[in-house]
C-alpha cells in the first residue's frame, strides 16, 4: 500500500483532468480512473488490446482489471486471460463514505452527511459469487482496496425530497485506508473468525455482523473452494468447519 502514489493518482485525475475538461466529461468514473493510475501510473500500459479484448492494465505479461461492480462481465475476459497470464482483479470498497446531495440545475451542494455504514470485505462476496468458478485458478488474485470517498447524488428522484430514485452521479476517492489481497484459495480462511468451529450459516452471520443472505453467499463460495467442509447438521442447517 502506497498512499503517496494514491494521492498522486487523485491529483492527476480529480484535480488536473477535471480542471482541464470540466466535471462530467471524463469517459471513466472517477474511482475507476484513480485506482487504475494508482495500480499503474504509466499510461503506456493502460487499455492494452489483448486476446480480442482490452485489458485495463497489461505490463510484464500480467493483467490488472479494475472492477467497481458487475463481476459477471469479466467472465469472457477471464476465459481468455487466465490460461495465459496472471490476472489481478481490483475491487474498490468504500471504507467511509460521505454522501453529497447536489442540485442538478445549478450544481450547488445542498447537503453533506457521513454514511453510518463502514466498508467491509464481506460486502464483496455477492460480486465474487458471479465469478465463483474462476476463484480457484492459480493465475487469479483478488485485491480489495478500502477507500474513503465522497459520493455525489443528484436531487432528481421521484419522491418529495427528490432523493428516492436519485442519480448516483460519481464517487470521488479521498484516502486509501487499507488493502486485502487474496493470492491463493487458502487466503479466504481469513474471512472466517478464528473462534468459529462447527458453525451454522446463521452463526457465521452473527459473528461477522453481516446479513444472513451475505453469509449464505460467502459460505457457498468457501464450500465450493474447499475452504470449509460440512461436518453434519444442526436442525435443518449445515454445520461448517474450516479445512486444515
Amino acid at each position: 500500500m502506497d498512499r503517496k502514489i494514491f494521492h498522486q493518482a487523485i491529483e492527476r485525475i480529480v484535480n488536473q483532468e477535471r480542471e482541464r475538461y470540466g466535471i462530467g466529461t471524463l469517459s471513466e468514473k472517477t474511482v475507476h480512473a484513480v485506482v487504475k493510475h494508482y495500480m499503474e501510473p504509466n499510461e503506456d500500459y493502460h487499455e492494452v488490446p489483448l486476446e480480442g479484448f482490452v485489458a485495463d492494465i497489461f505490463r510484464e505479461d500480467a493483467v490488472t482489471e479494475i472492477q467497481t461492480a458487475h463481476f459477471n462481465v469479466l467472465r469472457r475476459k477471464l476465459d481468455k486471460f487466465l490460461p495465459l497470464y496472471p490476472v489481478t482483479i481490483v475491487y474498490p470498497i468504500p471504507a467511509v463514505k460521505w454522501v453529497i446531495w447536489v442540485d442538478p440545475g445549478s450544481g450547488a451542494e445542498v447537503s453533506r452527511r457521513k454514511s453510518p455504514k463502514k466498508g467491509s470485505p464481506y460486502q464483496a462476496f455477492n460480486e465474487l459469487y458471479k465469478i465463483k468458478s474462476y476463484l480457484g485458478d492459480p493465475n487469479l488474485r483478488i485485491l480489495f482496496l478500502f477507500i474513503d470517498m465522497e459520493e455525489t447524488r443528484l436531487l432528481d428522484g421521484w419522491s418529495r425530497d427528490k432523493k428516492r430514485g436519485a442519480t448516483k452521479y460519481d464517487r470521488i476517492p479521498l484516502e486509501l485506508v487499507d488493502e486485502m489481497l487474496f493470492e491463493r484459495v487458502e487466503d479466504y480462511r481469513m474471512m472466517i473468525p478464528p473462534e468459529l468451529s462447527g458453525f451454522t450459516t446463521r452463526e457465521y452471520a452473527k459473528s461477522t455482523k453481516i446479513p444472513l443472505s451475505h453469509a449464505q453467499t460467502a459460505l457457498n463460495i468457501f464450500y465450493y473452494l474447499n475452504v470449509v467442509e460440512r461436518i453434519g447438521k444442526k436442525g435443518n442447517s449445515y454445520l461448517y468447519e474450516v479445512r486444515e
